[in-house]
């Protein structure tokens, strides 16, 4: 089992951020690990002790967490569930709120896997972006890493910001690489509606790249990491062989996860349950002994939904055979001339009973799954 644990907490709101996350005030920290520890300890007498094989912090900024309280966590998490002895436990991190004295606590924890938004390297993008921290406290955060042992360091970055061209992006991609992380995620920016980015976009304050320019800093820059000994193994993740994520490669791959926390989500067993997002609402349903009443089993349509949309984002790709089994149709039969129609275009291809993405079908993934997923 996969578990997520999410951690509402940030110094600010990012500009671009549409999560469930928030400045805390007094006694929302408290509150929070109190009903954490709540939640974990009925999750594990509903659930029997099942093993937990990835554990991921995420958020939010879990960073802010104090090295005793993820101490707490762990101890309640051992009490009511087996973690695995090689479980592959992810903490994200911003910048400014990680050191190496910190950083080497949450090592000795138990902690073997660090992913560092740092997002962009020069001070002005990280402004638009409304980061708390500056380019010098990202380059910090990762040498700070190495210094506590950590030997499995993620990295994410966002391309296709305001200003952005090729050449700045591929500058960033080398600067990067010279840091050597074992994993590198590279988003494109989403204008996440209600967000200060959407305002600023929409009075045309800031302008985004154009399709052409953005579709060069994909194709480009993914060769250049591929050249750099990176498998680009998901349309926005690279890793150095035998360090793509465990976690997301179990979600991607359709097995069950627990999630906790607000607004954490829940598969286990082929029904799936959402927390609920604020911080109060969540802690109240905790209190009353609530999460989960509303779980509903999936239909066939959704994990079959689920099943192409999650797999066609990996360079695996989709498991024809085993979507025949769950189906009992055959995927190529049932698109038939959609298929035909993609791999003229070079955006999609089969081989070895499996169906794949290239790389230019990942830059309009979007729209090829919805076409796929949908009739006519």
């Amino acid at each position: 089992m996969l578990c997520y644990i999410h951690v509402p907490f940030c110094t600010r709101k990012c500009a671009y951020c549409a999560f469930a996350s928030q400045v805390p005030r007094a006694g929302d920290m408290q509150a929070y690990v109190d009903a954490l520890l709540q939640e974990i300890a009925i999750q594990g007498d509903r659930l029997g002790r099942r093993t937990i094989s990835t554990l991921y912090f995420g958020g939010g900024t879990p960073s802010l967490l104090p090295a005793k309280v993820v101490e707490v966590v762990f101890r309640r998490l051992r009490r009511a569930f087996r973690i695995a002895p090689d479980a592959e436990i992810t903490l994200e991190a911003n910048p400014e709120s990680v050191t190496a004295h910190h950083l080497h606590d949450l090592v000795s924890l138990g902690v073997n896997r660090v992913s560092i938004g740092l997002q962009a390297m020069d001070d002005e993008s990280l402004g638009l972006l409304g980061r708390c921290h500056t380019a010098r406290q990202g380059l910090a955060a990762a040498h700070n890493a190495r210094m506590a042992g950590v030997q499995n360091l993620s990295l994410d970055l966002i391309w296709g910001r305001p200003g952005q061209r090729l050449k700045t992006w591929l500058d960033e991609l080398r600067q990067v690489v010279s840091l050597r992380p074992e994993h590198l995620s590279c988003y494109s920016l989403t204008v996440e509606p209600g967000t200060p980015l959407e305002t600023l976009c929409l009075a045309r304050t800031l302008a985004l790249p154009d399709e052409e320019e953005q579709g060069k800093m994909f194709v480009y820059g993914s060769e250049y990491l591929e050249g750099e000994g990176y498998l680009h193994y998901e349309i926005s993740n690279f890793a150095r062989l035998g360090f793509q994520s465990r976690h997301n490669t179990g979600y991607w791959e359709g097995r069950d996860y627990l999630g906790l926390g607000p607004s954490a989500v829940s598969t286990l067993e082929g029904r799936r349950w959402a927390n609920p997002e604020t911080l109060a609402a969540w802690v109240e349903a905790v209190r009353t002994d609530t999460l989960g009443q509303d779980a509903e089993p999936l239909t066939l349509e959704q994990r079959l939904t689920e099943l192409v949309m999650l797999r066609l984002r990996t360079s695996r790709g989709l498991n024809l055979r085993g979507y025949r089994r769950l189906a009992g149709v055959s995927f190529t039969q049932q698109h038939a001339a959609k298929i035909q129609a993609l791999s003229r275009r070079e955006l999609i291809r089969i081989h070895g009973g499996y169906l794949r993405l290239s790389r230019e079908g990942w830059l309009v993934a979007d729209a090829i799954l919805t076409n796929l997923i949908t009739d006519g």
